[in-house]
């Protein structure tokens, strides 16, 4: 309750036990057994801060912090402690303005965030790689950043790593060796991380933290509950989605130096979860968000069983301090026992460490800062009762709640950008392209190859037959030509012959007529010499 500008915790005695709102962003812790009655503070601190005009952040475990966005009921019991606290002439039932989100989009506006926003820190977290994977990780991311590429939800985060896992030795020089194995892990990964909830946790339109900053018109701070029944079943989910809300809250927020009252207080049920496991890189991580975020005017609760859940350094952060009853079974447990007594400022009245032992379900010791930031002695506390609904809320309240709230029309309806996801998968079709029109080509290539050989083959083939063509016609014009001539020179035989026979006939016929022409002339000679020596003889 917030009285007095004051917020409200309990009583001891008829003395209130107040956190002063200014010291109110000095952290805080509400601690104790199982049981004990730490929701129920958790309720009446953020019902008290609601009050006082300062938004709440809150995981819901149970499902029963929902209740809020419903007036409390009227019972007996409720009279019993309104009366003992003598809140008669103050007390009023009233629900309070409340935001229902979900990381899996069932129970509240969907709550997501992209890729690029966790980071390769907390993603590593989520994913529970080690040094080397996370390392690798991110120089993915730094890649992926070089590039231009948006990394938003899952499948642009297994695209990039599927790519640069094929392009390994592309990145060697520009950004160090990662193997195809460490890569392939890495992706392995993200089927467990898909089964959490992270294929409806990373997209968009992603969270706007500066939303859960909201008054209503009366001024009070809206109570952002987060339904985590199902998401505390994988405790790195829950643990690494509640760092990066308070990395978000400390990244965008402004610096706020000492203000009157808090911008935001969060509250972070089950944080042991978010200390389990965690490499030594990230505990200083969330040291730093712890004692820088201050600043920014943003308080932090955590609430958890046991004190020792929570690392020294961060534990020294919380001012505030609820402890409500711890159980001391064991040696670990009494150890436990006495190092929470010892975290507070003993009153002479009583010994914290038997009380601790001794404290009912809805009592408390608690410590806070004065005006001055230093711890008040502890007091044992009665807590206050809450008034908004102590208990769940009906299917159809919870559907009411969502859509009469602004928020609806922002966040219900998925979006999918184009992303990295798109451009490798057109980067990919393109680089298909490109290797079949390269292969085609070289096909092309070998068939006008095989082709021109082929060609000049039956080119020379031809041109062989052409030459035994030419060689033969050849043969056979020389043949023809050879004949001829000897047809020629057997002809000049014969007319040679001829020439000679008819040249012996003329010799022969000269001859005869020389012989005859002789004959004729020794004829005659011999009748000229007889006439003449006849005619001699006459005379």
């Amino acid at each position: 309750m917030y009285n007095e500008e004051k917020i409200w915790i309990g009583q001891d005695g008829e003395e209130k036990v107040c956190i002063i709102p200014k010291m109110a962003n000095r952290h805080g812790l509400i601690a104790g057994a199982t049981g004990t009655g730490k929701t129920i503070t958790l309720k009446v601190l953020a019902e008290s801060f609601s009050d006082a005009g300062v938004p709440v952040f809150l995981a819901d475990a149970k499902g029963d912090l929902a209740g809020m966005c419903q007036p409390g009921n009227d019972t007996e019991d409720m009279q019993k402690r309104i009366k003992k606290f003598g809140l008669e002439d103050i007390w009023s039932y009233h629900a309070y303005p409340t935001a229902l989100w979900d990381v899996y989009g069932k129970m509240g506006h969907p709550l997501r965030t992209t890729i690029s926003e966790m980071g390769p820190l907390l993603l590593g977290k989520l994913m529970g790689l080690n040094d080397t994977q996370t390392d690798i990780l991110s120089i993915v991311f730094r890649i992926a950043d070089d590039a231009g590429l948006l990394l938003i939800d899952i499948k642009d985060l297994r695209s990039m790593l599927t790519y640069v896992g094929d392009h390994t030795k592309d990145y060697v020089t520009a950004y160090g060796n990662m193997t195809k194995q460490s890569i392939g892990a890495i992706v392995r990964t993200l089927v467990n991380l898909e089964e959490q909830g992270g294929d409806v946790f990373f997209g968009e339109p992603a969270v706007d933290v500066r939303d859960w900053f909201r008054t209503d018109a009366d001024g009070r701070g809206y109570i952002n509950v987060l339904a985590a029944d199902t998401l505390m079943n994988y405790p790195d989910m829950y643990g690494t989605f509640m760092l990066w809300a308070m990395s978000e809250l400390f990244e965008t927020l402004p610096e706020a130096g000492d203000a009157d009252k808090p911008k935001m207080v969060f509250f972070f049920d089950e944080a042991h979860m978010l200390f389990n496991g965690a490499s030594p890189e990230l505990l200083r991580k969330i040291e730093q968000v712890v004692k820088l975020i201050r600043s920014k005017g943003v308080g932090i609760y955590f609430i958890t069983q046991s004190p020792s859940d929570i690392p020294g350094e961060v534990l020294g952060q919380l001012g505030n301090r609820i402890q409500h009853a711890l159980r001391a079974y064991t040696p670990t447990e009494q150890k436990a026992l006495k190092a929470a007594a010892d975290s507070f400022r003993e009153n002479p009245e009583f010994k914290t460490v038997e009380v601790l032992q001794e404290l009912g379900i809805g009592e408390a010791l608690v410590s806070v800062l004065d005006e001055e930031g230093r711890p008040t002695v502890v007091r044992r506390c009665k807590i206050l009762c809450p008034q908004s609904r102590m208990g769940a809320i009906t299917d159809m309240e919870r559907q009411a709640a969502i859509q009469a709230d602004a928020m609806a029309a922002k966040y219900d309806e998925s979006i999918d950008r184009d992303s990295a996801y798109e451009f490798l998968n057109r980067k990919a079709v393109e680089e298909q392209q490109a290797e079949e029109a390269e292969k085609a080509a070289e096909e092309q290539a070998k068939a006008e190859a095989a082709a021109a050989k082929e060609k000049a083959k039956q080119e020379a083939e031809q041109a062989k037959i052409l030459a035994r063509l030419e060689a033969e016609k050849e043969k056979e014009k020389k043949k023809e030509e050879a004949a001829a001539a000897k047809e020629r020179a057997k002809a000049e035989a014969a007319a040679a012959k001829e020439a000679a026979r008819e040249a012996r006939e003329r010799e022969r016929a000269h001859r005869e007529m020389m012989k005859t022409m002789g004959k004729v002339a020794t004829n005659v000679g011999n009748q000229l010499v007889r006439g003449l020596f006849k005619n001699l003889t006459k005379r």
